[in-house]
């Protein structure tokens, strides 16, 4: 008999293919991965747990209302872990409207749904769901930007400054609302820029190595001293259990890697262990070429995790000089992936 019936949106991306992978390493549960597959995801990232007896995919969108609310009366889904979202910030400045509709009216439609089916009315859970738990997957980019010192923490005040991250806030309210109004078991967490396998080829690591290894220029935005704070995917990963299965109700978690680098940084180190690991005659970081900066770019984020370190025992297992080795190697390993 299956544990649970758990079903991860936006499977198929970045984080959630990686998710996913993880979780059918050692659980007995039953897993649904429902994903409407757009340029952020791809079933290559699931090809190898296709055949898992406990996986399923379905492909739709999560703003589907009808189909939402069928998938959870058919399934009876007991854990949602809602990773599904349009989160390419360039994308959310040139065509912001799919970011207001997946971002905000598709995790409505999961909660209400969920809702429906767990609960009788208000703070009124259903017996046979009174183990449900509804995990909502955000970022820190929701907090806005830091100066040169601070970090953001579980209570800093949201201040988002582009449509993406404006969206997740907006996400992050409904989720917290349907906590206090109606007493929903749920639990956000708010990560800090994850890199790792399966990452979509646009985001800014795959772009350094992509570009790198084709002989073209290497964009960086502005004179490349925004700092990121980086987690490596499987550390978060881990967090996101941990969120689901011991986190308190109601509660949020940052989830970061205390690994502050600059953008610079980043094309840098990127640039030397290409040199390293695919030698010629120039280094690679002669390809480097810093262009117009992006509109609203927010200078720094950092994360405080010590709520998450503290209270559900989490630590990340990489700093961001070995996870970012793992991460070369795997896009050299499959180059497909770039293109």
């Amino acid at each position: 008999m299956k544990d649970n019936k758990v079903l991860i949106t936006g499977g198929a991306g970045f984080i959630g293919s990686n998710y996913v992978h993880y979780i059918l390493e050692d659980t007995n549960d039953e897993i649904f991965v429902l994903d409407k597959l757009t340029y952020a995801g791809d079933v290559r990232n699931l090809k190898e747990i296709s055949g898992h007896s406990n996986y399923t995919f379905i492909k739709g969108d999560i703003c589907d209302e009808e189909l939402v609310r069928n998938l959870f009366q058919e399934h009876k889904f007991n854990k949602v872990v809602h990773f599904a979202a349009e989160s390419h910030v360039d994308n959310s400045i040139t065509g912001p409207g799919a970011f207001i509709q997946t971002n905000i009216v598709g995790t409505f439609n999961l909660l209400h749904a969920a809702y429906q089916l767990w609960m009788q009315g208000p703070n009124m859970l259903k017996s046979e769901f009174s183990d449900a738990r509804f995990l909502h997957i955000s970022t820190d980019e929701v907090y806005g930007t830091l100066g040169e010192t601070g970090l953001f923490v579980e209570i800093t005040p949201y201040a988002p400054n582009s449509p993406y991250s404006a969206s997740k806030a907006s996400s992050d309210f409904i989720v917290r609302s349907y906590f206090h109004t109606y007493g929903m078991p749920v639990v956000t967490t708010n990560c800090s820029n994850n890199y790792g396998p399966n990452q979509h080829k646009e985001k800014l690591i795959p772009t350094i190595i992509r570009k790198a290894i084709s002989g073209e220029p290497i964009p960086i935005y502005g004179d490349g001293k925004n700092i990121r704070d980086w987690l490596y995917v499987k550390d978060h990963c881990t967090g996101i259990k941990l969120a689901l299965e011991t986190g308190k109700l109601g509660e949020t978690y940052n989830i970061g890697g205390r690994n502050e680098r600059e953008n610079l940084y980043i094309a840098h180190t990127i640039c030397d262990l290409l040199d390293e690991l695919k030698a010629k005659d120039i280094s690679y970081r002669d390809q480097i070429a810093f262009v117009t900066d992006r509109p609203g770019h927010d200078f720094r984020y950092a994360i405080d995790a010590s709520k998450i370190e503290g209270d559900l025992k989490w630590k990340a297992d990489e700093n961001f000089e070995s996870g970012i080795k793992k991460t070369i190697k795997w896009y050299l390993n499959n180059t497909d992936r770039l293109l």
